[in-house]
């Protein structure tokens, strides 16, 4: 199944965005305390001050350094459809306080976001800690309620992108990777939501029908072992006809076409004996129902003497008739030694049977596997295609979660600063602009953010960078080529530009092209080379300054 666009067309035919994949995803979708602000900043007669907050993360997830940006189309179709129903309203009251006033209902009635602009890095980025990656300004009480379902849309979308294009980079470009994870998902909508961003992620397909007919992502399935098993002799196919694929002739009998093989490689190969004959009979009955498309599971009795010799016989008999078998699957047991005598069988045969391309049918690889187990797969020397991944992949099992934040910059035009004895937790204040510089070699250097203001970054034209935090750690930059992150992607009530929400596989086509940019030392596994993120130095200077004036000044006694 090849991929299309993804799913349904993100515009109706009135011009307005569909809303959320997920119906769950509603202005109740938030954390009672958004409600108690709202509702506070009405009470004071703040509700329509205009705020800005920045949504970013702090540490890049898995021990890595950088990030995939995922979540953001969700984002989008949920604001363009945000509107509290009367039933919502309802629940709301009975929720807060009953001294709540009956004109904040009456307020909460009337709000969307259509005063709300929303301002992000385009999704499939590669992103790091800092940086933001969307910026919301509007009404300081309608931005407040968009917080959770932000942090939620983007939190695990991003955290589960990252962790596909990890595997993808340990796998290599040249294999298939294939998202089996539904089944141990978190719930229909972790599973549905995995499937969508290990695709844009660098994932080729997907076990997950669902998702492949809500956003075109291809579908690959083969069969389980209960279905290897469920068979006893070859006496239960009834049916043993199978017409050639030219449509030309019928072989009336195909188990006997089997079987002839089968006593063939006997006979050739001499080092085993007699092949568990239920197993053969599921192979024929399933080559009987997709001899285009036959893809064997090998593992359910014993690999080398049982489902290697019956799947060969299957596939030989198979191409008698004009179809070619698609390969095996492993499930269970040494994966890098069963793969590569697996291949020799495959070469073997092609040899000793004239059957040309016979040795480079396709072995898929599959149990519970990771990036550590990807990894010492390379080091052992395999012959796997194609790797099915599932639990360690959709449950972000190494970390749970990336710990995105959505923090107050400014209000009124007043820059606002988070403090903290953990100044990795210190926000950066007042409304930015970030651009990422690129060198000679045509890898990004690093990302700065400036004052809304300042100039932008020039090509050619020496800039200071400087850690935000750290007054030693600065550099001069010569940009070659200066690309700005943030693009507008709801303008509420402006009249700016706003950039298209891209289709599904254009997104993860950018995603695997920013990977490619990047330098090698900042993606390898093991002791990867922290990326810089940097401020202009007026905005260092105007951070400090800020700290200064809003940080109490203890006194000793």
């Amino acid at each position: 199944m090849e991929a299309k666009d993804n799913g349904p067309k993100k515009k109706l035919s009135n011009g307005a965005i569909e809303g959320p994949t997920n119906p769950m995803v509603t202005p109740l979708l938030t954390d009672l305390y958004q409600f108690t602000m709202a509702y506070a900043y009405w009470k004071a007669g703040k509700h329509q001050e205009r705020a800005v907050f920045d949504l970013y993360f702090r540490k890049n997830p898995f021990g890595g350094e950088y990030t995939v940006f995922a979540g953001l189309e969700e984002c989008i179709r949920f604001i363009a459809n945000f509107k509290l129903t009367e039933e919502e309203i309802n629940f709301v009251r009975e929720s807060l306080s009953s001294s709540c006033e009956d004109g904040f209902f009456d307020y909460l009635r009337g709000v969307d976001c259509s005063d709300v602009e929303v301002y992000a890095i385009p999704e499939g980025t590669v992103v790091f800690p800092k940086v933001p990656l969307m910026r919301v300004e509007g009404p300081i009480a309608v931005v407040q309620l968009l917080e959770t379902p932000f942090v939620n849309l983007i939190n695990y979308a991003s955290l589960v992108s990252t962790n596909a294009a990890r595997h993808r980079n340990v796998a290599g470009k040249s294999k298939t990777l294939l998202e089996f994870g539904l089944r141990r998902a978190q719930g229909p909508d972790g599973g549905v939501g995995a499937s969508k961003y290990c695709y844009i992620g660098g994932f080729d397909a997907t076990s997950n029908v669902a998702a492949g007919k809500l956003f075109g992502i291809p579908l690959r399935g083969t069969h389980s072992h209960a279905f290897v098993s469920s068979y006893m002799s070859l006496d239960e196919i009834t049916d043993k006809s199978l017409c050639r694929k030219d449509g030309l002739s019928t072989c009336d009998d195909f188990v006997s076409l089997v079987q002839t093989w089968l006593n063939k490689i006997q006979l050739s190969k001499g080092v085993f004996g007699a092949t568990n004959q239920s197993e053969l009979a599921a192979f024929i009955s399933y080559a009987l129902a997709f001899p285009d498309g036959f893809l064997a599971l090998v593992d359910t009795y014993d690999v080398m003497r049982s489902g290697i010799p019956n799947f060969c016989a299957v596939a030989l008999a198979l191409c008698d008739l004009g179809y070619k078998a698609g390969g095996i699957r492993l499930d269970s047991g040494d994966l890098a030694y069963l793969s590569s005598e697996a291949r020799k069988f495959f070469c073997s045969i092609e040899k000793e049977f004239g059957v040309p391309g016979f040795g480079k049918l396709t072995i898929t690889a599959s149990n519970d596997l990771n990036e550590e187990t990807l990894d010492a797969l390379n080091k052992q020397g395999h012959e796997v295609d194609a790797f099915g991944i599932g639990t360690y992949l959709v449950t972000c099992y190494a970390q749970a979660a990336l710990g995105v934040v959505f923090k107050l910059v400014e209000i009124n035009n007043q820059p606002r600063i988070k403090l903290s004895e953990d100044v990795s937790k210190v926000s950066i204040p007042c409304k930015k602009r970030s651009y990422r510089l690129y060198g000679k070699e045509g890898y990004p250097l690093l990302d700065i953010m400036t004052g809304e203001n300042e100039p932008s970054p020039k090509v050619g034209e020496r800039i200071l960078c400087r850690h935000p935090f750290q007054e030693s750690k600065r550099a001069y930059v010569v940009p070659q080529h200066v690309e700005e992150l943030l693009r507008c992607y709801w303008p509420g009530s402006s009249d700016k530009k706003t950039d298209t929400l891209p289709p599904l596989r254009d997104i993860r086509e950018r995603c695997i092209k920013q990977l490619e940019l990047m330098r090698p030392d900042h993606m390898r596994r093991l002791n990867p080379t922290p990326y810089k993120v940097s401020v202009s130095a007026k905005l260092y200077d105007f951070i400090h300054f800020l700290w200064l004036n809003e940080a109490p000044v203890g006194e000793l006694q």
